[in-house]
């Protein structure tokens, strides 16, 4: 069987969107494209969700669980500010579902092969192209070259960086007795929560309908939490935040994401090339990713469809990444208490206007208008800082964060 001309390491958010939209029909040079998963295992990360926003007719939009005109941010003292963010929503979509539409799309894709495997090693090699060592599920080596590789496997380490927080999180899927939500509106940020000493934490909730919905509990903070602590922070959000009365729980997730001014390149060789967390398509300031490795593996495709040369926007800008370092920063050191932040960006910024800040999308002179319902005096104290501060090591691998089992695009 002759090389293909795309091996893709990965089937999670990254891998399977870039498969996805090379396969799609049409383009100009037809594409041979195999896509390497992980065996079952510890490799393969669960059923997880994905959240994001655009406005509606989406390509993914048949297989949604939920999408929401409306949101809501509570205040520590339980003062509700709700958007309407129009012409976005705010949407959900599951793992399985999104594997599903996108498998309707490959199976019929002549130049499509996805094999299980486990990858040990992706280089360059002498002829200009690049290879995949691999062993398959019988445990046999497997050698696979292409003309260009897209590596998704989350980093073993995070980059060096001068602020690195986590985002961390557990999330009960819930069924209550008695109807307790209102399908209409998402909580995106409920921070009735017990603050950590350092960082910030809140509620999140998701209404599938009355009775059902995805209610989480999320920090930005240093570490994570052993598994009793998140179980005990969701029964408090549960029983006495939401007060949803007896529910059971369906089902569970949990995940970590970096929130980090690391810089993540996005080639690893001169034929090997990141996507994804690992190739900077997380927001260090919110930990949003979905949307981000959409435009990726759109910019991807486009030019390897047009027999085009290859080079990978970088996932955000300059200006949103220098703002990202900032906010960073002053909510590690304390400067801005984050709760509070949070709340006067949702009550005095436009909904649309706002979600295209947290997208990286905005303008320069709108980031300005925003930056003035932060608390200035301690952000340009943060600005005037951050030049002299170095950029230092990681922590070793066994204190990195684990690939996101969640929603790898959680809440701002």
């Amino acid at each position: 069987m002759p090389d293909p001309d795309v091996v893709i390491v990965g089937a999670g958010a990254a891998g399977l969107s870039l498969a996805y939209r090379l396969c799609a029909p049409g383009g100009a040079v037809p594409l041979s494209v195999v896509l390497v998963d992980a065996p079952p295992g510890p490799l393969r990360p669960p059923p997880r969700t994905w959240c994001f926003w655009e406005p509606p007719g989406g390509d993914y939009d048949s297989a949604l669980a939920a999408s929401w005109s409306q949101l809501r941010v509570r205040a520590a003292d339980g003062a509700a500010t709700v958007i309407r963010p129009s012409p976005f929503r705010y949407k959900m979509l599951r793992s399985d579902a999104f594997e599903a539409l996108a498998d309707r799309r490959l199976s019929r894709a002549p130049g499509f092969r996805r094999i299980e495997a486990t990858v040990t090693a992706v280089r360059d090699t002498p002829d200009g192209g690049g290879e995949v060592l691999a062993h398959d599920t019988r445990g046999e080596p497997l050698l696979l070259r292409a003309r260009r590789i897209f590596d998704s496997r989350p980093p073993h380490r995070l980059p060096p960086a001068r602020t690195t927080l986590l985002q961390h999180f557990m999330g009960w899927f819930v069924r209550t007795d008695r109807p307790a939500f209102d399908p209409a509106t998402a909580d995106l940020m409920d921070f009735r929560t017990p603050q950590p000493a350092r960082g910030l934490s809140f509620g999140y909730v998701l209404p599938l309908g009355p009775h059902t919905a995805l209610v989480e509990y999320t920090e930005f903070s240093p570490a994570p939490l052993e598994p009793e602590g998140y179980l005990r922070a969701l029964r408090h959000y549960t029983q006495e935040v939401l007060e949803i009365g007896e529910f059971r729980v369906t089902a569970q997730e949990r995940g970590v994401i970096p929130m980090t001014d690391g810089h993540f390149p996005s080639r690893a060789g001169q034929s090997v090339f990141r996507i994804g967390t690992a190739g900077g398509a997380t927001r260090p300031s919110t930990g949003y990713t979905f949307a981000a490795v959409q435009r990726q593996s759109r910019a991807i495709a486009a030019q390897l469809r047009a027999g085009h040369g290859m080079r990978i926007p970088a996932p955000y800008g300059a200006w949103p990444r220098a703002m990202d370092a900032v906010m960073l920063r002053a909510l590690d050191s304390g400067r801005v208490a984050g709760a509070d932040f949070f709340t006067r960006l949702f009550r005095g910024v436009p909904g649309e206007r706002l979600l295209r800040f947290l997208d990286g999308s905005s303008r320069i002179h709108e980031d300005l208008l925003i930056g003035l319902r932060t608390p200035v005096v301690p952000m340009l104290r943060t600005v005037a800082e951050l030049p002299f501060r170095a950029r230092r090591e990681p922590p070793p691998p066994s204190s990195s964060p684990r690939p996101p089992t969640g929603h790898e695009e959680s809440t701002p």
